[in-house]
């Protein structure tokens, strides 16, 4: 079993792949408590795999995914469930749940087989609710709800997972401008509960909004691992998304802030 609060999920020199034919080979990954790592890459590179292979749904062909030191296949899938949460693109259910039940699934880890969520798992649910600024949707059904909205509450259903690591695949997708901004502040804030993140995006000025390590793959494999200022830089958005992009800081105050992206659309 997995004790402390300094623990790490670790991939170290991973295949990845189906039916023995690798789609990424030797991925070397290392996400720490607290830490966010943000995954960039073209479609197709392979991050559905990656993700896949992490949350235990395939085997990695070679190497192996571990968290503080124990394979992830030691885990029963519950336990595995209390150390890593998942945030899907898109979800849809059949049922018109309501909203605060939909959040309040991500106890169902914590209670046993025939255990009922209590006061306390109802408390953990509507502070997730009121973390993301969407408690005034607590009473609505969840099938009624825009994409946005729904993103977001499966953002907090993974809250009240209160797992060690989060999964997000591009977790601003669908949401508007507003609810964007407040995600990424979310996913920041998230650092000081000893969370640890990987998030894929197609932005890569969220790697300089979050202050996170950045992991750029292309042609199945790992191309760049780092700080953003060295790893984002005009040289490596041109090679994994063949457009021209200047990356430059924003001053506040005379001082400069952050770095941040933009495409030169007359080149």
């Amino acid at each position: 079993m997995v004790n402390g609060n300094g623990i790490q999920l670790e991939m170290a020199h991973a295949d990845l792949g189906y039916d023995g034919q690798a789609i990424l080979k030797n991925i070397s990954l290392t996400i720490r408590s607290g830490e966010i790592v943000c995954l960039l890459g073209p479609n197709g590179v392979g991050k559905t795999t990656l993700f896949k292979t992490i949350l235990g749904f395939i085997p990695p062909i070679a190497g192996e995914v571990s968290i503080g030191s124990v394979p992830i296949s030691r885990f029963s899938p519950k336990d595995f469930a209390k150390l890593v949460a998942y945030v899907p693109q898109a979800h849809h259910t059949p049922f018109p749940y309501k909203v605060k039940d939909v959040v309040l699934f991500g106890r169902a880890v914590h209670l046993g087989m025939f255990g009922r969520p209590g006061k306390k798992d109802r408390a953990v649910a509507a502070q997730a609710l009121e973390l993301l600024e969407i408690a005034h949707l607590a009473e609505r059904a969840f099938t009624e709800l825009s994409g946005g909205e729904r993103q977001m509450v499966i953002f907090a259903r993974a809250l009240t997972q209160q797992a060690r690591f989060i999964i997000l695949d591009e977790p601003t997708s669908s949401l508007d401008y507003g609810n964007q901004v407040r995600v990424i502040r979310k996913i920041k804030s998230l650092c000081n509960q000893s969370i640890g993140i990987l998030m894929s995006t197609h932005m890569p000025d969220h790697a300089f909004m979050l202050g996170a390590k950045v992991m750029v793959m292309d042609k199945g494999q790992l191309y760049r691992f780092g700080e953003p200022d060295k790893t984002l830089t005009p040289e490596t958005l041109k090679k994994i998304y063949g457009v021209d992009v200047q990356v430059f800081d924003t001053p506040k105050n005379g001082v400069p802030s952050r770095k941040v992206c933009a495409p030169i659309l007359d080149a």
